[in-house]
């Protein structure tokens, strides 16, 4: 894995569920064509996920063995498959699309070796056994064989996970020690990180030493921005383009903005795009006015920002947003 099916339809791929980022979906398809295990790293709500499913939706339907494990058809290996050789009864297949084999972990810091590699079941071990295949269940490592691994905010998961993952990111092998082999598994490993939260564990070098690191930055134009806003938002009444443009250039002035410290995301953007337009319907209006953006403006942004700590004992978020946009204001005249 992949094979010819895939580098094909990878190399293909436009990725149009991403709008801009063409050097990442470029950067990403060269370090699949390879096998490399790769880290997207960006700020949130700029796509990281969206982009990780994309690669799902090119892998083509897959026959594996009927276990729970996804043994190749070419390679059965797992516990399940070697004991029906053992009884030479016939082993089974099932197909399974690129949906079914896209597997999602949620990086924290209660994540264990367990959840990912499988553990003994303590009521089947009493029942079959200790070492017997019916009281292991498989981890989610397994339920991606043959598919794709993605690793949402991977830098939340502890140390003691990341060396139990060492072997099968270098080896594509996982050693359970209740058993004496080792399982063969083979899938793309895709991984998450923001590189600003800071209530993350760090990743040793040995960890990061598997891994290409791709890094994504939000969207490159402002009217890039503007598209996926409406791409992605929901719209129940008219939101004039040129002010919506203006609201997202503020938007983005925020980010650049030296006393910020933590920006805020595409999600913010989204954020306001559809309160705005909320809070237009329900005071009956057909059209978004600025009246609408400043009155949902401090809930949308205000938790979504950070001020350095220079501004920040002089300021709240709320305070701060309220007088960049009362600035803003007095550039938009025309819509008042």
């Amino acid at each position: 894995m992949p094979d010819e099916n895939f580098r094909k339809r990878l190399m293909e791929a436009k990725f149009e569920d991403i709008l801009g980022q063409e050097r990442v979906k470029q950067q990403l398809k060269s370090a699949l064509l390879m096998e490399r295990h790769v880290i997207l790293v960006g700020q949130p709500g700029i796509g990281k996920t969206t982009l990780a499913k994309n690669v799902a939706k090119l892998l083509p339907e897959t026959k594996v063995c009927d276990c729970s494990f996804n043994c190749s058809i070419n390679n059965p290996c797992c516990p399940e498959c070697l004991d029906k050789k053992k009884r030479k009864e016939k082993i089974k297949s099932k197909s399974l699309k690129g949906g079914e084999l896209f597997v999602r972990v949620q990086g924290s810091p209660d994540l264990t070796s367990e959840d990912l590699i499988g553990d003994i079941d303590p009521v089947k071990a009493l029942k079959f056994g200790p070492l017997s295949i019916e009281a292991f269940t498989p981890g989610k490592i397994f339920k991606a064989n043959q598919g794709i691994l993605f690793f949402d905010e991977i830098n939340r998961c502890s140390e003691k996970l990341q060396n139990a993952l060492l072997q099968v990111l270098e080896e594509r092998k996982i050693t359970i020690g209740s058993y004496s082999f080792d399982f063969d598994v083979s899938f793309i490993f895709i991984g998450t990180m923001n590189p600003d939260d800071k209530s993350t564990e760090p990743l040793s070098d040995v960890f990061l030493d598997r891994f290409d690191l791709i890094y994504m930055e939000y969207p490159e134009t402002t009217g890039l921005e503007v598209d996926i806003v409406r791409k992605s938002g929901k719209g129940i009444v008219d939101f004039p383009q040129e002010l919506l443009f203006r609201v997202i250039m503020f938007i983005r002035d925020l980010r650049a903005d030296n006393d910020v410290e933590k920006k805020p995301s595409v999600r913010a953007s989204i954020g306001l795009y559809e309160r705005a337009q909320s809070n237009a319907l329900i005071n009956g209006r057909s059209k978004v006015s600025l009246q609408d953006i400043q009155e949902v403006i401090v809930s949308v942004l205000s938790h979504r920002i950070s001020l350095k700590p220079s501004v920040k004992f002089l300021k709240s978020p709320e305070d701060f947003i309220k007088e960049e946009f009362e600035k803003f204001l007095s550039q938009m005249g025309d819509y008042r």
